[in-house]
């Protein structure tokens, strides 16, 4: 990795949602960076494929959530398959592209995914912002602090998330004075030398595990 810039990924799981995935977009077009969004599938329907399309359009990366968002370390490797397939399948016909990594719901995993899941499997570093009672200024300050070269932030666009949405006027701006590069997971490893067939078997956070 370029040791001149440092390079961060700001991703958000659960959506697309009717409001607060445009009100994340608004944020990102605001202050001209890029995001992740881990979708999921049962979420992605037609009236909602303008959505997804404007986070294409934005330079956005479009990443698999399940199906269901299911504790799948319950799931047989059938389901787990049709699981991630469908998944997939609805991000190519929205997008046009494959998805290359899998965040798994609740950051639940057991061999049984990671020996049947083809995708690399993505966790984070988080501010608790799935918590209503953790307040905007709570979740901007652990997101700023436990900021660091190579990192994925974890931040959810789930409906009525509006703490999260508040908490960016914050994570955004501070962490481009600190002189990070908002980047897709993409290219978060593309940077990292990180060839997705050769990945590391575990869940990634940080690019330099």
């Amino acid at each position: 990795m370029d040791n001149k810039k440092k390079y961060i990924a700001l991703t958000f799981d659960d959506g697309p949602s009717d409001t607060t995935t445009l009100q994340v977009l608004d944020k990102l077009k605001k202050y001209g960076v890029v995001a992740s969004f881990f979708l999921i599938g049962e979420n992605m329907t037609p009236e909602r494929s303008h959505i997804i399309k404007e986070e294409i359009a934005h330079g956005c990366d479009i990443q698999n959530h399940s199906l269901t968002h299911s504790d799948m370390r319950e799931f047989n490797k059938e389901t787990i398959l049709a699981e991630i397939k469908e998944t997939s399948r609805r991000i190519v016909e929205y997008t046009g592209k494959e998805p290359t990594f899998f965040r798994p719901p609740y950051i639940y995993v057991n061999d049984l995914m990671m020996d049947t899941i083809p995708l690399v499997f993505i966790s984070g570093y988080n501010g608790l912002d799935w918590d209503p009672e953790v307040p905007a200024s709570e979740r901007a300050r652990m997101i700023i602090e436990g900021a660091r070269d190579g990192a994925v932030i974890l931040l959810h666009d789930l409906e009525g998330n509006d703490a999260t949405v508040e908490a960016l006027d914050t994570i955004i701006p501070d962490l481009l004075r600190e002189g990070y590069e908002f980047v897709t997971i993409t290219e978060l490893f593309d940077r990292a030398g990180i060839n997705y067939q050769n990945a590391k078997r575990e869940v990634y956070s940080y690019t330099d595990q």
